[in-house]
């Protein structure tokens, strides 16, 4: 079996491509949960990274859960509790960790996002589309839930009535469609998509690392805490902010109309 995720780095940017076009890059049924969970490792330990793109190869940016494989499910009838323990520990730390991971992510979407891989979409900062994409929340379709997470994800971002009408029609939106729910920041065409999200990582990157790092926390801690939760760890990051060595250069930079140059 084929690597599911190819990376690639330029600077201080990492290009993770979906790499299962066979699958239409289904996230189960192969090693997709394992390597996400590494990259995530990867890039939390290593803070030189300060921007990730995702995408995929093919013309689909995920189908979710692999059909195929589901099969075993009633056709071995293995007991509730062991597959609630595989979600759990399977697709659900991708969701944890992937969501978490400590620095922006752009979803460069390329062509369907489906299922689960509308959810993967959703973990991720930012999402930009091509002309071609479409998005669907479509478990109900196939007799499922969101399993993954994607009854926490999806209202977050296009809001509570918009969530429940797709979770509950699992009805496709075009590119157009998910800009106007706010679903995606960006579309453009198919063949700008990557120019076009490396240039936003690009900006994205030429700031401070430990910044990014701390004010993606803080946007993170804001969909589950209080505003006093988030004015108090706003005031601690704050606090370590001023002492950096970046915020000396940054303020340096500006007095000496220079362009900074941060670690």
């Amino acid at each position: 079996m084929t690597q599911f995720l190819n990376i690639e780095r330029q600077d201080t940017i990492l290009i993770v491509t979906m790499n299962h076009p066979e699958t239409r890059n289904a996230l189960t049924g192969n090693t997709a949960v394992e390597e996400f969970l590494a990259l995530c490792q990867q890039v939390n330990q290593d803070t030189s990274i300060r921007a990730i793109i995702l995408t995929a190869q093919g013309t689909v940016f995920s189908s979710g859960g692999n059909l195929k494989d589901m099969q075993r499910y009633f056709e071995e009838r293995p007991p509730a509790d062991a597959t609630r323990n595989e979600y759990r520990h399977g697709i659900q730390q991708l969701t944890r960790q992937f969501y978490n991971i400590e620095v922006p992510v752009i979803a460069a979407v390329n062509g369907a996002a489906i299922g689960a891989g509308l959810d993967l979409a959703c973990m991720c900062d930012i999402r930009i589309a091509a002309k071609s994409a479409k998005f669907a929340e479509s478990f109900i379709r196939v007799g499922l839930i969101p399993g993954d997470g994607g009854a926490w994800l999806l209202p977050r971002i296009v809001g509570k009535s918009k969530a429940a009408e797709l979770a509950f029609t699992g009805d496709m939106l075009n590119a157009a469609e998910a800009l106007e729910t706010g679903l995606v920041s960006q579309v453009v065409a198919d063949d700008e998509l990557l120019d076009t999200a490396l240039a936003l990582a690009q900006r994205i990157a030429r700031n401070p690392a430990d910044i990014l790092r701390m004010t993606k926390r803080l946007l993170r801690e804001s969909d589950m805490g209080s505003l006093e939760t988030v004015l108090e760890l706003s005031a601690a990051f704050q606090a370590i902010a001023h002492q950096s060595t970046n915020h000396e250069e940054a303020v340096r930079a500006f007095l000496e109309k220079r362009t900074p140059n941060f670690d």
